[in-house]
């Protein structure tokens, strides 16, 4: 198995593990705003009852398979730029059908910031923050089907230190704030958010992860849809996925050719498989 596709499968592993949403994960799968890009202050088979499986389990890993090379670090702004529009995943990284929005990338300096009063406002762009880059996709309405928004973010911090604090301010947002104001017209409630480190809930493919899952809600579209956060950091980098939900998109998994929660994870583990390529040692 590739080792892209490995980080898959172990990516769909630590979701599921993690209880919140997401099923029908396999290998192999083909604004500024705080929804589609926050700034931060942060396959399993059911057993058969004929006969047991003969077949082992796979070894847990110890550690996570990188490590970083220092001279390919980013240390300018001009650097983790470059590093960051190489490493976003655009629509071709989600799935089949995938566009690009107007605009499709966030302004270099953009960094929304979750207020005290648990709405999303436009923030400055923290010392800590080297370069950070939103890249804006959408599936567009088809078959009865509202148009489907999705995003991908990657930040590089200064250090991986500033990437962990991200992180960790990013695991509280849901907690201080269950319910959010995106802008006018559009909200999040009833968010609950999972912080799986390395080696905990099935998570193999990065030092630490995040899923944030809820309702979103939209003046313009009758109704709750699903709304999805995954966040993970290799490193002094983060990179995260999101997904409002949309009509006909009830479940997450939805029943299309590649699921809309399998194709977050794609774009996540996409992101991931390239940060590591650019930042680890080449033997």
């Amino acid at each position: 198995m590739a080792y892209a596709d490995r980080r898959l499968l172990h990516a769909c592993c630590a979701v599921l593990a993690g209880g919140l949403i997401a099923t029908g994960c396999t290998s192999g799968a083909g604004d500024g705003e705080k929804p589609d890009g926050k700034g931060r202050t942060s396959a399993s088979s059911t057993p058969g009852t004929a006969e047991a499986s003969t077949t082992a389990p796979a070894p847990t890993p110890t550690a996570l398979d990188f490590t970083p090379d220092p001279k390919r670090a980013p240390k300018t702004e001009a650097e983790a730029r470059r590093l960051a529009l190489a490493v976003v995943a655009g629509p071709d990284a989600w799935a089949p059908g995938y566009v690009k929005r107007t605009p499709y990338l966030s302004d270099p300096d953009y960094w929304p910031v979750l207020g005290a009063n648990c709405s999303w406002e436009t923030g400055t762009r923290p010392a800590d923050v080297l370069a950070s880059v939103t890249a804006y996709s959408e599936l567009p309405a088809t078959g009865g089907k509202g148009v489907l928004r999705v995003a991908a973010t990657v930040t590089v911090h200064r250090t991986e230190s500033d990437a962990d604090w991200e992180m960790a301010s990013t695991l509280e947002e849901a907690l201080n704030c269950p319910d959010q104001k995106l802008r006018d017209g559009e909200r999040v409630t009833e968010l609950m958010s999972l912080g799986n480190p390395f080696g905990v809930g099935g998570n193999s493919t990065a030092h630490d992860s995040i899923r944030e899952g809820g309702s979103y809600l939209n003046d313009a579209v009758k109704g709750k849809q699903p709304y999805s956060w995954y966040q993970s950091r290799l490193g002094q980098v983060t990179v995260a996925t999101v997904v409002k939900g949309a009509p006909g998109y009830q479940e997450m998994n939805d029943g299309t050719a590649i699921g809309t929660s399998q194709a977050q994870i794609q774009a996540l583990v996409t992101m991931l498989e390239r940060a590591a390529d650019a930042l680890e040692v080449k033997s």
